[in-house]
């Protein structure tokens, strides 16, 4: 039987698909593992979700996830062994944006996050996946890192997707928005 635990990252290192060893506060570790967290979140907003819609495009989307921290994970030529992530995973986002967008009432107001436990959890994973297009951002300006610059595109798109789900579960469910008061 193999065991999940290795030894192997007990003093502060990991292995890279591909070969290499990095510190675990690496930039590519960070990349990749803000990614894995948003994906875990994801999957929690999957499992709270009513509309079988929904449930069905989150699942893709943590695919699309699983493909992003496998291609953040990986130097070298092993990316060549990876699948791709292509411009068609941010079209199909656009357009689950703009199929949301048209039941909604037009925002006149900046909204804030809460109002029902699901609307929340949308806006934890948008502000993971801020944070995981951030770390990606800070990994693509270093030399040699050679990213895909869908990457960035697609986690851009994404934090625009859960921004509207949220505003469309509340609309959903008759929930009101909470509208920020100055």
């Amino acid at each position: 039987m193999t065991k999940i635990y290795t030894k192997t990252g007990d003093a502060g290192k990991t292995g890279l698909f591909g070969g290499g060893r990095v510190s675990k506060n690496n930039l590519r570790v960070e990349a990749y593992g803000t990614v894995d967290e948003l994906n875990a979140f994801t999957g929690l907003l999957r499992d709270m979700m009513t509309n079988v819609h929904h449930k069905i495009f989150l699942e893709k989307i943590q695919n699309e996830l699983f493909v992003i921290g496998s291609l953040l994970a990986s130097i070298g030529d092993k990316n060549n062994y990876l699948p791709n992530l292509t411009e068609s995973a941010v079209v199909a986002i656009e357009k689950e944006i703009d199929a949301m967008e048209t039941q909604l009432p037009p925002l006149k107001n900046f909204i804030l996050p809460g109002g029902q436990v699901v609307n929340s959890y949308c806006h934890i994973a948008r502000t993971v996946c801020r944070r995981a297009e951030r770390n990606v951002v800070a990994l693509a300006a270093k030399k040699n890192t050679n990213l895909d610059p869908i990457i960035l595109t697609y986690l851009n798109r994404l934090s625009d997707y859960f921004f509207v789900l949220a505003r469309h579960v509340s609309f959903e469910s008759g929930a009101e928005e909470v509208v920020w008061k100055k």
